[in-house]
């Protein structure tokens, strides 16, 4: 099965690094800076933010479907992802390999079809197993651990 993996856009994000730390609570946002790696994902690059390196976490609707599994959650993203992850069919980024995954599908409705949980290196035949099911049209991807979102997968 043909998968593709894409990050989240950087201009959803980019405009709230001009923002001064007032304005950024004021939007429930909070700069941090990473003082190890990895522990900082960021979702636009999907990599991980080397120690030193600015980062905001946010709130951000991933799955904005009408239905029960309507969800949001905290994420990371680095000041300098210039340009979103956008992998070949098949390719996994490193930030997934070494990380406890979550990995629920979901029908063109929104509603949950299936989940697994597996070691990222594992990765490619879960979302394999979850793509069989013909219901299922995307997949989300967590960190098992604290549970918040890392990408979506698609069928190639």
């Amino acid at each position: 099965m043909d998968f593709r993996i894409e990050g989240l856009s950087p201009d959803l994000f980019q405009p709230l690094f001009s923002l001064d730390d007032e304005a950024l609570a004021a939007r429930g946002v909070r700069r941090q800076v990473a003082d190890h790696k990895p522990g900082f994902p960021c979702r636009v690059s999907l990599e991980d933010a080397e120690p030193g390196e600015e980062v905001l976490l946010l709130n951000f609707e991933h799955n904005p479907a009408d239905s029960p599994y309507r969800a949001a959650g905290p994420i990371f993203v680095r000041r300098s992802a210039e340009s979103a992850f956008r992998g070949r069919p098949g390719e996994i980024p490193a930030m997934l390999r070494c990380r406890l995954l979550s990995v629920r599908a979901y029908d063109s409705a929104g509603m949950m079809r299936g989940a697994e949980v597996c070691d990222g290196k594992d990765l490619e035949e879960t979302i394999s197993k979850l793509f069989e099911a013909p219901s299922a049209a995307y997949l989300h991807v967590h960190n098992a651990k604290p549970g918040c979102f890392a990408c979506r997968v698609d069928r190639a």
